[in-house]
């Protein structure tokens, strides 16, 4: 992938500074997802792992939503015709962008507004950080089209953030989550002004920018692994990955500022 060339189809690409911005851009219908959109983005973030480039990522949405999720005509009816293979195929792509979001380096910074709702709110979930306005509405109202709250990683990762009551109350009920318990539930990282919201997103993901990105993609990388391991096994992992970014020139640059009483200038290298 070459972001400065990047133009993908379905929706809108920015890269400036080592900050790739993806925009949902569907405002008229508040940026639902169909079947294309879900592959372009799966596609897009595994493209990432390759895209050195990048060194970090937001998602956001236009109009003042992020996303109402599954396009309910594009996706919810056809969804309704399928015999049982061709659903199965839906779903582990679906899926499929989750394990990618994941599997790329690269932090995400999710600028939350509005409606952010099923798909919507995994994409938001999926990411590293959360940024949300004070109208952020956030529902993973599955079971309020007849459906499982286990969609695409729902029943590993949520409870993770908000913790397993809460996180089973918003499966299990749809219910939306205003911004104001998403932050003090921790879902949300901070609460900023709707006017400010893309504007911060960007200034945190360009200060991950600027940091020891190698460095970053191994946080991202020990953050997942670690999930499923015993503390002995945590730790012996992280002996491992601390010893490699020891070996990095980013570990000697920081070392050199310092001792020069300078900011240090990492390359991700």
């Amino acid at each position: 992938m070459n972001p400065r060339t990047f133009a993908p189809e379905h929706f809108l690409w920015t890269w400036e500074e080592g900050v790739a911005t993806i925009t949902l851009n569907r405002p008229e219908r508040k940026n639902p997802l169909t079947f294309e959109s879900y592959a372009e983005l799966r596609d897009t973030f595994r493209a990432l792992v390759y895209a050195r480039e990048v060194k970090a990522v937001v998602v956001a949405g236009a109009g003042g939503n992020f996303s109402s999720g599954g396009d309910v005509h594009e996706i919810i009816g056809p969804l309704t015709r399928m015999d049982m293979p061709g659903l199965l195929d839906f779903t582990r792509m679906t899926g499929d962008l989750v394990k990618a979001m994941r599997a790329c380096p690269q932090p995400i910074v999710a600028a939350i507004d509005g409606i952010c709702v099923g798909a919507g709110a995994i994409v938001a979930m999926a990411s590293d950080l959360r940024l949300a306005t004070p109208e952020t509405k956030t529902a993973f109202l599955f079971t309020r089209v007849g459906l499982a709250g286990c969609d695409m990683g729902a029943c590993a990762i949520l409870p993770r953030i908000i913790g397993q009551g809460r996180a089973a109350e918003l499966l299990y009920t749809g219910r939306v989550m205003t911004a104001q318990e998403g932050e003090s539930w921790g879902f949300h990282n901070r609460l900023v002004p709707r006017e400010a919201l893309l504007d911060e997103a960007r200034a945190l993901a360009l200060g991950l920018a600027g940091g020891p990105t190698f460095a970053h993609g191994i946080t991202k990388t020990q953050l997942n692994q670690e999930w499923n391991v015993s503390l002995e096994t945590a730790i012996e992992m992280e002996a491992q990955a601390q010893a490699i970014c020891m070996a990095t020139n980013d570990f000697k640059r920081a070392f050199e500022a310092f001792a020069a009483k300078r900011t240090p200038e990492f390359k991700g290298d």
